[in-house]
């Protein structure tokens, strides 16, 4: 009895034993795991605080292909506060490899730097004319930081802004897009003539300009639009090559868009191709760092990112830059801001489907299919630079021609935007581009939330050769008229080519117009759109705007308009005349302000003529007495 009991204490003490000794291995295994998981996330990094004056260390970008190349960066030091608050640069110079064919080029912009194997940041600015390849780098940490601090997008709701006609109406544009600033010339004021930073003393940091690919695009059209892609960091290059093809998003893999590797923003793809290039930073999961300097400062985004190849680096006094070609779409670059950019793997952007029709002087038919971007600022630009290279590049660029476009802008629940225009002279193609962008800048930049365009489908027919003409003077048949009555404008048109011809338009007075004097008007649809009382509208909702745009006159014809001196307003983009006193004095109420605009000339009749031969402009005026 005595051995059998002993026999199960022993059992009992050697289960306990072995239970005791498995919990304290599992706790020690959690723990060297805990301990490894958090050295590998605290030393993945270089630390800014240990990086001193001379260090040495590699970076990585490509060259010729998509592999990318080592080269060498010596550190000279570092500048407080040179990007912004809180946000410091490393000063570097590189060498070695096919750099010192290079020096610092376009679209190395994100090219990532090491040091004892450990990620320090992003090459990111350079010096113009520097005589050494001297380079800013944008640390690591600063480029995760800002997008994490990123995440939950605060959006405040604001009223929708002022219109003007003469702003749908401008013959020329400028789009308002964001400006890269460059670091101030100031922050090497205190360095010692002994230092190493002393050799670019008095210079200022530039954010290495990201070259821009366009394929399928003439000559003409980069020369015409590169000031404004300048303006903003944009090196514009004309590349030899087919289109980028309209494909679905690729499934990413384990060696997708790696540190080193070449990315680039799809502006525009299909027949014609526009891609911005740089280089991958750093790649987290499927979250993608690059550039260390901002695109275009967008902020929120949703523009396609993609693989690419390199072609060549061109060496160039001025500025030596990437020949990137894009390859597949990969995701969507969804933050821009002051250290880069970050885009997220297997996400699939939004873009914007156009179809472009056009006949040729020469009896040719040409289709033209594209997507562009959709993005507030960028749209409008690049729908304005594609339709121009449409009409530019199949007719010739010297001399007068005319151009007639028809189409809509089809948007999601509205109704859609149709386009019925004709241009003439030297700038026609440059109008009948501007005609589009601007309906398309105004919808979004309106701040109308639910603003969604779906496609745009574009018909041009071009002619060699200018009818234009100019309204010289009016006549009218009789000088005073009873109200119910009818009289007879006879407008006297001057052609380019010195032909005068007259055209008679019959007006009827409205039964219930008083006696006085009436304003009788004959002018192009430009010239009377701008001398309306409601030249300035403020639309309540996007229905509203929609509507304004699709009423908006057009240039190339006349309208004849009859008016009257009166006491009326203008509320929101409509026009009310003849208002009663109380409802003036409830409008003019000293405890209401605002949502209002008094007119004193209020539009009895307006009619638009039929469009002629020719493209009219010009107004004229004359006064026809009402009698009883």
């Amino acid at each position: 009895m005595k051995t059998k009991l002993s026999a199960c204490l022993l059992i009992v003490c050697a289960f306990c034993l072995n239970t005791f000794a498995q919990t304290i291995t599992q706790t020690i295994a959690k723990n060297e795991i805990k301990v490894k998981t958090e050295k590998a996330s605290n030393t993945q990094f270089f630390p800014l605080s240990e990086l001193r004056e001379g260090m040495k260390g590699t970076a990585r970008t490509v060259f010729r292909g998509s592999e990318p190349e080592e080269f060498n960066v010596e550190i000279l030091g570092i500048v407080p506060g040179a990007i912004g608050p809180k946000q410091d640069m490393i000063v570097g110079r590189i060498s070695g490899g096919s750099s010192d064919r290079t020096s610092v080029f376009a679209g190395m912009s994100g090219s990532p730097v090491y040091l004892d194997g450990k990620l320090l940041g992003a090459i990111s600015y350079s010096f113009p004319f520097s005589k050494e390849p001297i380079c800013g780098i944008t640390p690591i940490d600063q480029m995760i930081t800002i997008f994490e601090k990123n995440q939950n997008i605060k959006i405040k709701s604001v009223e929708p802004r002022v219109f003007s006609f003469s702003e749908l109406n401008a013959a020329t544009w400028q789009p308002n897009l964001p400006k890269n600033a460059a670091v101030s010339n100031t922050i090497l004021a205190g360095t010692s003539a002994s230092s190493s930073l002393a050799v670019v003393a008095g210079q200022a940091f530039q954010p290495i300009a990201t070259p821009v690919t366009f394929s399928g695009f003439s000559q003409e059209t980069l020369n015409l639009f590169a000031p404004q892609l300048s303006s903003v960091g944009l090196l514009p290059v004309a590349a030899a090559g087919g289109a980028a093809r309209i494909a679905p998003l690729k499934t990413a893999n384990e060696k997708t868009l790696l540190g080193g590797t070449s990315v680039s923003m799809q502006l525009t793809r299909g027949d014609y191709s526009m891609a911005a290039s740089g280089t991958v930073t750093w790649r987290d999961g499927n979250k993608i760092y690059a550039f260390g300097h901002p695109f275009l400062s967008l902020g929120t985004a949703d523009l396609p990112m993609s693989e690419s190849h390199v072609v060549t680096v061109i060496p160039n006094l001025n500025n030596s830059f990437k020949l990137a070609v894009p390859d597949a779409m990969v995701g969507s670059m969804t933050q821009d801001r002051a250290t880069g950019v970050f885009g997220t793997l297997g996400q699939t952007p939004k873009m914007i489907p156009v179809r472009v029709n056009l006949e040729t002087s020469r009896n040719q038919q040409e289709t033209l299919n594209f997507e562009v971007a959709k993005d507030d600022f960028l749209t409008p630009l690049l729908l304005n630079i594609a339709v121009y290279n449409s009409l530019t590049a199949n007719e010739r660029g010297l001399g007068d021609s005319s151009v007639e476009m028809t189409g809509e802008i089809k948007l999601k629940n509205q109704q859609s935007i149709k386009l019925n225009r004709r241009f003439a002279g030297a700038q026609a193609a440059q109008f009948a581009s501007l005609s589009i962008a601007l309906p398309v800048n105004v919808l979004l930049q309106s701040r109308f939330a639910d603003v969604e365009i779906s496609d745009v489908n574009l018909n041009f027919v071009s002619v060699d050769g200018s009818k234009t003409a100019v309204l010289e003077r009016i006549a009218l048949d009789r000088m005073e008229v009873k109200a119910g009555e009818s009289f007879e404008v006879q407008a006297f048109i001057r052609t380019n080519t010195g032909k005068i011809f007259s055209q008679k338009i019959p007006v009827t007075i409205p039964i219930d117009t008083p006696t006085g004097a009436l304003t009788i008007t004959v002018g192009d649809g430009g010239s009377m759109q701008q001398t309306a009382a409601s030249r300035q509208f403020v639309p309540k909702d996007l229905s509203e705007l929609v509507r304004t745009l699709n009423e908006i006159k057009k240039g190339d014809r006349l309208y004849v308009q009859t008016s009257r001196e009166t006491r009326g307003a203008i509320i929101g983009s409509n026009e009310m005349p003849n208002l009663p006193p109380s409802m003036l004095a409830t409008l003019n109420n000293n405890r209401t302000a605002g949502g209002f605009k008094p007119t004193v000339l209020t539009v009895l009749t307006e009619q638009e003529i039929a469009p002629a031969e020719y493209i009219i402009s010009g107004q004229q005026n004359l006064t026809l007495e009402v009698i009883k």
